[in-house]
């Protein structure tokens, strides 16, 4: 699965949730989280396995954190590489998390077997800031953070994007995307 949103959609934490409940029931969970790399010092935080305490310490997960070292698209030049590794590795659920969201962070859908879009449920005019590129290639929009307060504009992002995913085009004939 790969996964991908704005900064603060929660997706570091939506892994772990979902990891954590996946390793509970015996899979074996690889994680490879992408982090942006600096441009001016070329450096990386590789912080997401920081926010993924539980899962870093369960023994049927593994989380890899990659810099993007200047590679456009929300991936490393070597994710789908890693993605065969964990694979032959044992592990049967693979979650690679993109740097975030842009119009054209999506190279990793071409990369896996679903790609998730996550999303906050307030923020601003969301559509506006998507756009189509990436909305076209998610499989299935999940608004994150949709408790309390926040219910209501949940409801109304989740209204727009599936009026929104009707003007696209169908990149499958037997999946429609969901939100």
């Amino acid at each position: 699965l790969g996964l991908s949103g704005p900064p603060g959609a929660g997706k570091s934490t939506f892994i772990e949730c979902f990891g954590k409940m996946l390793t509970e029931r015996k899979h074996k969970v690889a994680v490879l989280a992408v982090d942006p790399s600096s441009s001016t010092s070329g450096g990386s935080l590789l912080g997401d396995k920081t926010r993924m305490t539980e899962l870093s310490r369960d023994m049927n997960a593994y989380i890899r954190p990659s810099p993007t070292s200047g590679t456009l698209g929300g991936v490393t030049r070597t994710t789908n590489e890693a993605i065969l590794l964990c694979e032959g590795g044992g592990y049967d659920v693979v979650l690679v998390e993109t740097v975030g969201v842009g119009q054209s962070e999506f190279a990793v859908a071409d990369m896996v077997d679903m790609f998730i879009l996550l999303l906050p449920p307030a923020g601003g005019d969301e559509l506006q800031g998507i756009k189509r590129g990436i909305i076209e290639m998610a499989d299935l929009v999940a608004i994150n953070k949709a408790d309390g307060d926040l219910v209501v504009p949940a409801r109304r992002i989740q209204a727009e994007y599936v009026s929104a995913m009707k003007l696209l085009r169908k990149r499958s004939k037997v999946w429609r995307p969901k939100v």
